[in-house]
């Protein structure tokens, strides 16, 4: 059953989505080579915490931690652990929050040091997939027209998009209906209506579509070993444009004073 929001609503998954973007941002001015996905966890559950919220990943279906942290070839649900982070890693940072009774979600993929320049190229091209997806997020249009300009970037772009995976409907759950694919027809799906919230996530692989999950139970990774990238926004619906509830603008100021890391123009 699909759950529309009214304003009120939305706002506040607006409220728990900005939260979402500035736990990323406390992230963005860790993320060096060196550090450990484990104290990138901590930092951010102590920031939501901090803000009166709670972690929604944490013991989400067993998840055991706060963020999901996934690095190069692992496309999404990577375990925080011990892992350092290397020079020349990509890391995406996905991030949930519950307050006030909604839920927040987005995701982006960090270079670290001195990433190669296709890898570069990878990430840029993902988060523009991201943003041509929500061009398309407007009363009238229909579900497969996102899904559709994402896949249509991506793979003229040279890139595969992974069909395991899909974006969701948020709002007092985590997880809503309808489910958001990154690969579809244009014209296809359900029409989009004021009050639905969704969130988009792209997830483009430099190599195979094909994905393996770990022994762990969560982590996803490319069949090939070859880079993946993520970038995600929570959206609502909108007459004439979408309106983005999540933002990148912090992290994006914290990268441009972040000498390990690099900013995607």
């Amino acid at each position: 059953m699909l759950y529309y929001k009214t304003r009120e609503e939305i706002e506040l998954v607006r409220e728990s989505s900005l939260l979402v973007a500035k736990t990323l941002a406390e992230v963005a001015k860790l993320i060096r080579p060196g550090i450990t996905t484990l104290e990138l966890d901590r930092h951010a559950e102590a920031f939501i915490r901090d803000h009166e919220a709670t972690p929604a990943f944490l013991n989400y279906n067993g998840f055991p931690n706060s963020l999901c942290i996934s690095v190069n070839a692992q496309v999404v649900h990577g375990i925080p652990d011990l892992q350092e982070l290397k020079d020349g890693d990509i890391c995406s940072v996905d991030c949930g929050v519950l307050k006030d009774g909604f839920y927040g979600d987005s995701a982006y993929t960090f270079a670290v040091g001195d990433v190669a320049e296709e890898t570069l190229r990878l990430l840029k091209v993902t988060r523009e997939c991201l943003y041509e997806g929500i061009k398309h997020a407007v009363v009238g249009n229909r579900l497969g027209d996102i899904s559709y300009a994402v896949q249509q970037h991506a793979e003229s772009n040279g890139y595969s998009v992974v069909r395991e995976l899909v974006g969701h409907g948020i709002g007092r759950s985590l997880h809503e209906k309808p489910e958001v694919p990154n690969y579809g027809k244009r014209g296809g799906g359900m029409v989009l209506r004021e009050g639905l919230v969704i969130a988009i996530e792209p997830m483009i692989n430099l190599g195979t579509k094909a994905v393996v999950h770990e022994k762990d139970g969560w982590t996803v990774r490319t069949a090939d070993r070859k880079p993946s990238a993520h970038f995600e926004h929570t959206v609502a619906i909108g007459k004439n444009e979408a309106d983005i509830l999540s933002s990148f603008r912090f992290i994006d100021e914290i990268l441009h004073e972040n000498i390990h890391t690099k900013v995607l123009n």
